[in-house]
């Protein structure tokens, strides 16, 4: 088995991940490793393409950029007439 050493975590999260694995009659490191196991399980790819456009939406909220594909041939438009 590899072994990892993580450096520089906050008192508070080391508070919390011992609270965490207390709850679940887990050492502090049997509660990280079920924390990595679960994150590292989900297959990215196996979300639906409206995860990613709500993931946008998080990101720019009412500012979400229009048009932009349109605005990348205008420009490349402009620099092929230039050359």
């Amino acid at each position: 088995m590899a072994v990892l050493t993580i450096r520089n975590i906050s008192e508070e999260v080391r508070a919390r991940l011992r609270l965490r694995a207390a709850k679940a009659g887990r050492s502090m490191e049997a509660e990280v490793r079920a924390i990595l196991a679960t994150a590292c399980s989900h297959d990215i790819k196996a979300r639906p393409a409206s995860s990613l456009q709500e993931w946008v939406d998080r990101i720019y909220g009412k500012s979400k950029p229009r048009r932009v594909v349109d605005s990348l041939i205008a420009n490349r438009r402009k620099e092929a007439k230039r050359e």
